[in-house]
């Protein structure tokens, strides 16, 4: 915790001053321009990764990166997701895996996930992603669920109508950890970290 109460000192030292323009602004404006749904690993910092200000993203993480389908009962991702579309208009959504991910290797590898039902319980939504790789095959598991969740996101009705009103343009990357690159892959391309 000692370490976390000296980030803020420094935030308040160093980093809110020189962007108090900023977060004055922010103060009274919330108008990020993507939402950016990734895993809760704490290896992924969608800001850092992507080079944004805050007030740039919204952001969802979640173990993952799994959407779940939109259904009858409400739930935390389907009313951000909604909210992101409806109420804030972003203009982009990028759902983005990572390499080395935890859940994805527990669900490649066949892990015994007995000891973690509520993990167990929130992976199945994973399910249609696993049927489409080969089991033991994390890198193409990873892939395969960033597609599979771009599927889930068309099925809130915010996201189908912006999709089909091209008010939003959606993205499926996956994240490098080790190299810091980034593969798009809804535009088979690649970039390198500067």
């Amino acid at each position: 915790m000692q370490d976390l109460a000296e980030g803020v000192a420094r935030f308040q030292r160093n980093v809110f001053p020189a962007k108090a323009e900023l977060f004055a602004h922010l103060a009274t404006h919330h108008t990020p321009h993507t939402l950016f749904i990734s895993c809760s690993d704490a290896r992924v910092v969608p800001e850092l990764l992507t080079g944004t200000e805050p007030g740039d993203l919204f952001v969802i993480r979640t173990a993952g990166n799994l959407v779940p389908a939109h259904g009858p009962g409400a739930d935390g991702v389907a009313a951000s997701i909604e909210y992101a579309v409806a109420a804030l208009g972003v203009s982009d959504i990028v759902v983005c895996g990572h390499s080395a991910c935890g859940a994805m290797t527990a669900l490649a590898e066949g892990h015994d996930l007995s000891g973690a039902p509520a993990v167990a319980s929130w992976l199945r939504h994973a399910d249609a992603s696993r049927a489409g790789t080969t089991a033991g095959d994390v890198p193409a598991l990873i892939r395969q669920n960033v597609l599979a969740q771009l599927e889930n996101l068309v099925t809130h009705p915010s996201v189908a109508r912006a999709v089909a009103e091209d008010r939003v343009t959606l993205r499926g990357w996956v994240y490098d950890i080790g190299t810091g690159r980034v593969e798009d892959l809804l535009t088979d391309s690649s970039a390198t970290a500067a």
